[in-house]
């Protein structure tokens, strides 16, 4: 492909939420850049609520942090201008280049959509200005009445001039019915977008799809640039769609429970802990199934009044005192840290309409009361924990409320601790190799049984492990020549 003094673009829809686009444009961002083009991956609106912060304090989607990780360069919030976090059932927080524009209902941001408009094609043009290919992301499906608007599917397409490959999850099945269902709901125009088709997550011998994948030519009109297998690619997840939630690691040597809140937020805290061999990672919605873990994890959440409502509700609570009780180590990250303390106050209806408090579970001395500033920054330092150690730890900070110790004076350590209760603000908390080892020490001595010393790793080193992985099956599942020569001709 020649290069050009604009980037190229190509777009990657799905047929549904869910069905594989973050990560086959995490696969094509790695094959292009390595075959050495300047790459940037772009989602215009992305709904999730795992968030990243970058260096200068701004606030973007996880999944295209992931996605530049592959790609070889810094993330930027040009990659995701628009970020909308779910607070309630019927209202989120609109965040636009990085800076929180608001909480609103749908039909509120409704209003705002056609004014930022200007704002994602900006963004757009200076990651185009600056790159050889961008990789752009859909959301959801083209055909959702409520996704057919100027800047999410079809309508960027149109405005950048994207050929769109289209996914489809054969997984949960019905594939050939969401490909040709979705092109005969688009207009003509937005149909002529569509350069190809993938199936995406199938398990078996490729060769009994051969009959149906010459039918889907057939009746769709659109040429089939490849079906991905089910790949077992350990990449960080978008969003609460997760298959992690469910997952669990048998006979591990460790039992480390997550608390899965009902607006849990940032659960990419624990891909470093999930990773790791003999360590086995469950997420908890009910007392009966909590029993009696060696690490016990609130994490973050974008409601924590409402979450700690939750808590109480089903006797969540309770099944965690007695924990406490009986010395199990405790770990709160930041909402989770918030419930940790004695109060949590929401004066301003931050979270709450018209604002409210309630008591925390009381295990840490703190209280929370929650302002309207969002704070952000990445931070990076050394805490002791776990046995006294004084370990290097690094992440990022991104919370809506303040933490004060007793007097009043807010607390500003990077880690607090009583007895075996912890917590922390930060994200990313247990991604560094040193933490980790530390904190298997710990548990393990606690435990009586030998040290997992041996499944300690660096994180960077085994996610370029998994974008290598990721690039092998793309290049050997998908027809990139022809990939290329889509990108070429355009539209």
């Amino acid at each position: 492909m020649s290069r050009d003094s604009k980037a190229r673009p190509i777009m990657v829809q799905g047929t549904m939420s869910n069905a594989g686009k973050s990560l086959l444009v995490t696969g094509l961002c790695r094959v292009f850049s390595k075959d050495g083009y300047r790459v940037a991956p772009f989602k215009s609106q992305n709904m999730a609520l795992n968030s990243w912060i970058t260096a200068e304090g701004l606030e973007m989607g996880r999944a295209q942090v992931v996605q530049a990780e592959a790609c070889g360069i810094a993330p930027s919030v040009l990659m995701n201008p628009i970020l909308l976090k779910p607070t309630t059932d019927m209202g989120s927080q609109v965040i636009v280049m990085g800076e929180v524009l608001g909480t609103m209902k749908a039909e509120e941001y409704f209003y705002h959509k056609q004014p930022l408009l200007g704002r994602v094609l900006s963004a757009y043009e200076t990651l185009a200005a600056d790159n050889d290919i961008i990789v752009i992301e859909g959301a959801g499906s083209p055909a959702e009445i409520n996704l057919q608007d100027e800047f999410v599917n079809m309508g960027l397409a149109k405005k950048v001039r994207a050929p769109v490959l289209l996914a489809g999850d054969i997984d949960r099945g019905g594939v050939f019915a969401q490909l040709c269902g979705t092109l005969m709901l688009l207009e003509e125009e937005e149909r002529d977008l569509i350069k190809a088709l993938v199936i995406n997550k199938f398990r078996g011998n490729p060769e009994i799809l051969r009959p149906g994948l010459a039918m889907l030519e057939e009746r769709s009109g659109k040429p089939v640039a490849g079906v991905l297998p089910w790949l077992s690619v350990d990449i960080e997840d978008e969003d609460s769609l997760s298959e992690r939630f469910s997952a669990r690691k048998r006979d591990a040597a460790l039992d480390v429970a997550v608390i899965r809140l009902p607006k849990i937020s940032n659960f990419t805290d624990f891909f470093a802990l999930e990773a790791t061999g003999g360590v086995g990672l469950r997420y908890v919605g009910d007392p009966q199934s909590l029993g009696n873990p060696d690490l016990l994890i609130l994490p973050g959440t974008k409601n924590t009044i409402a979450d700690l409502k939750w808590l109480r509700e089903n006797g969540l609570d309770a099944a965690i005192l007695r924990l406490a009780e009986r010395g199990t180590m405790i770990f709160g990250i930041c909402g989770g840290y918030q419930m940790l303390g004695e109060q949590v106050t929401d004066g301003e209806g931050v979270e709450i309409e018209g604002g409210g408090s309630m008591a925390g579970l009381g295990l840490l001395p703190l209280r929370t009361v929650f302002l309207r500033e969002k704070q952000r920054k990445q931070v990076s330092g050394t805490v002791a924990a776990f046995g006294n150690c004084a370990v290097a730890v690094e992440g990022y900070e991104i919370h809506m409320g303040t933490t004060y110790a007793a007097g009043g004076i807010e607390e500003r350590a990077l880690l607090v601790q009583r007895g075996t209760v912890y917590g922390t603000y930060l994200h990313g908390f247990f991604d560094t190799a040193e933490c980790r080892a530390a904190l298997f020490t710990g548990l393990c001595k606690k435990k009586g049984i030998p040290s997992l010393s041996e499944h300690i790793f660096d994180l960077r080193q085994y996610k370029e492990e998994q974008f290598t992985l990721l690039e092998n099956a793309v290049r050997r599942h998908l027809d990139m020549p022809f990939i290329y020569r889509i990108l070429q001709e355009g539209v």
